[in-house]
Protein backbone atom coordinates (compact mmCIF):
# COMPACT_ATOMS: atom_id res chain seq x y z
CA UNK A 1 0.00 0.00 0.00
CA UNK A 2 1.21 3.53 -0.52
CA UNK A 3 3.17 5.09 2.30
CA UNK A 4 3.08 8.85 1.60
CA UNK A 5 0.49 11.19 0.82
CA UNK A 6 1.40 11.64 -2.69
CA UNK A 7 1.49 7.66 -3.38
CA UNK A 8 -2.24 7.64 -2.05
CA UNK A 9 -3.26 9.96 -4.30
CA UNK A 10 -1.47 8.94 -7.37
CA UNK A 11 -3.28 5.28 -6.72
CA UNK A 12 -6.47 7.19 -6.42
CA UNK A 13 -6.34 9.16 -9.51
CA UNK A 14 -4.75 5.83 -11.51
CA UNK A 15 -8.05 4.17 -10.50
CA UNK A 16 -9.93 7.01 -12.32
CA UNK A 17 -7.85 7.38 -15.09
CA UNK A 18 -7.85 3.39 -15.70
CA UNK A 19 -11.86 3.78 -15.96
CA UNK A 20 -12.33 6.53 -17.99
CA UNK A 21 -9.50 4.92 -20.57
CA UNK A 22 -11.21 1.40 -20.36
CA UNK A 23 -14.60 3.06 -21.28
CA UNK A 24 -12.84 4.71 -24.29
CA UNK A 25 -11.10 1.35 -25.11
CA UNK A 26 -14.59 -0.31 -24.85
CA UNK A 27 -16.09 2.78 -27.32
CA UNK A 28 -13.77 2.18 -29.89
CA UNK A 29 -14.53 -1.16 -30.06
CA UNK A 30 -17.91 -0.93 -30.32
CA UNK A 31 -17.31 1.91 -32.76
CA UNK A 32 -15.25 -0.91 -35.10
CA UNK A 33 -18.07 -3.84 -34.71
CA UNK A 34 -21.22 -1.39 -35.87
CA UNK A 35 -18.66 -0.66 -38.92
CA UNK A 36 -18.04 -4.52 -39.37
CA UNK A 37 -21.51 -5.38 -39.24
CA UNK A 38 -22.56 -3.70 -41.79
CA UNK A 39 -19.82 -5.27 -44.03
CA UNK A 40 -21.34 -8.62 -42.81
CA UNK A 41 -24.40 -7.87 -43.81
CA UNK A 42 -23.37 -6.97 -47.16
CA UNK A 43 -25.05 -3.36 -47.96
CA UNK A 44 -21.72 -1.38 -49.32
CA UNK A 45 -23.67 2.52 -48.83
CA UNK A 46 -24.62 1.51 -44.97
CA UNK A 47 -21.09 -0.19 -44.37
CA UNK A 48 -19.55 3.42 -45.92
CA UNK A 49 -21.71 5.42 -43.91
CA UNK A 50 -21.42 3.47 -40.54
CA UNK A 51 -17.62 3.76 -41.46
CA UNK A 52 -18.09 7.40 -41.87
CA UNK A 53 -19.53 8.38 -38.56
CA UNK A 54 -17.03 5.68 -36.39
CA UNK A 55 -13.84 6.70 -37.80
CA UNK A 56 -13.66 10.10 -35.97
CA UNK A 57 -14.54 7.96 -33.16
CA UNK A 58 -11.26 6.19 -33.95
CA UNK A 59 -9.01 9.54 -34.62
CA UNK A 60 -10.47 10.80 -31.20
CA UNK A 61 -9.54 7.52 -28.72
CA UNK A 62 -5.96 7.68 -30.89
CA UNK A 63 -5.51 11.54 -30.18
CA UNK A 64 -5.97 11.29 -26.23
CA UNK A 65 -3.14 8.18 -26.89
CA UNK A 66 -5.37 5.40 -25.75
CA UNK A 67 -4.21 3.30 -28.60
CA UNK A 68 -1.26 4.07 -30.94
CA UNK A 69 -1.90 6.30 -33.60
CA UNK A 70 -0.87 3.63 -36.13
CA UNK A 71 -3.05 0.92 -34.46
CA UNK A 72 -5.93 3.65 -35.50
CA UNK A 73 -4.47 3.87 -39.11
CA UNK A 74 -4.63 -0.04 -39.08
CA UNK A 75 -7.92 -0.51 -38.14
CA UNK A 76 -9.12 2.37 -40.56
CA UNK A 77 -7.21 0.75 -42.98
CA UNK A 78 -8.52 -2.58 -42.99
CA UNK A 79 -12.43 -1.11 -42.58
CA UNK A 80 -11.66 0.58 -45.61
CA UNK A 81 -10.19 -2.91 -47.69
CA UNK A 82 -13.29 -4.71 -46.14
CA UNK A 83 -16.15 -1.68 -47.67
CA UNK A 84 -14.25 -1.40 -50.86
CA UNK A 85 -14.38 -5.73 -51.39
CA UNK A 86 -18.04 -5.07 -50.94
CA UNK A 87 -19.53 -5.74 -54.58
CA UNK A 88 -23.14 -5.39 -53.37
CA UNK A 89 -24.69 -8.43 -51.80
CA UNK A 90 -22.09 -10.57 -51.39
CA UNK A 91 -20.77 -10.37 -47.33
CA UNK A 92 -16.90 -10.34 -47.04
CA UNK A 93 -14.75 -11.01 -43.89
CA UNK A 94 -12.06 -9.97 -43.00
CA UNK A 95 -10.64 -13.32 -41.95
CA UNK A 96 -10.30 -13.83 -45.65
CA UNK A 97 -8.28 -10.90 -46.38
CA UNK A 98 -5.51 -12.03 -44.01
CA UNK A 99 -4.65 -15.62 -46.65
CA UNK A 100 -3.27 -13.45 -49.50
CA UNK A 101 -0.54 -11.54 -47.28
CA UNK A 102 0.99 -15.07 -46.55
CA UNK A 103 1.12 -15.65 -49.97
CA UNK A 104 2.94 -12.33 -50.95
CA UNK A 105 5.85 -13.85 -48.48
CA UNK A 106 6.79 -16.24 -50.11
CA UNK A 107 8.05 -15.05 -53.49
CA UNK A 108 11.05 -12.92 -50.69
CA UNK A 109 12.18 -16.35 -49.73
CA UNK A 110 13.06 -17.44 -52.81
CA UNK A 111 14.76 -14.38 -54.18
CA UNK A 112 17.81 -14.89 -51.57
CA UNK A 113 18.77 -18.26 -53.15
CA UNK A 114 19.37 -16.81 -56.53
CA UNK A 115 21.56 -14.20 -55.27
CA UNK A 116 23.64 -16.82 -53.38
CA UNK A 117 24.11 -18.86 -56.84
CA UNK A 118 24.91 -15.86 -58.62
CA UNK A 119 27.76 -15.02 -55.98
CA UNK A 120 28.86 -18.62 -55.95
CA UNK A 121 30.78 -18.36 -59.98
CA UNK A 122 32.50 -15.49 -58.50
CA UNK A 123 33.78 -16.98 -55.72
CA UNK A 124 34.69 -19.72 -57.93
CA UNK A 125 36.18 -17.68 -60.66
CA UNK A 126 38.44 -15.95 -58.32
CA UNK A 127 41.69 -18.11 -57.79
CA UNK A 128 42.94 -18.97 -54.22
CA UNK A 129 45.89 -18.39 -53.19
CA UNK A 130 47.88 -20.66 -51.84
CA UNK A 131 48.65 -21.50 -48.90
CA UNK A 132 52.47 -20.35 -47.68
CA UNK A 133 54.42 -23.02 -45.58
CA UNK A 134 55.90 -21.08 -42.56
CA UNK A 135 59.62 -20.18 -42.67
CA UNK A 136 61.50 -22.26 -39.36
CA UNK A 137 63.88 -20.68 -37.51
Amino acid sequence: MANTAQARKRARQSVKVNAHNSALRSTLRTAIKKVLKAVEAGDKAAAMISYQENVSVIDRIADKKIIHKNKAARHKSRLTAAIKALKGDAPVMLAKKAAPVKAKAAPKVKAAPAKAAAAKPKAAAKPKAAAKPKAEK
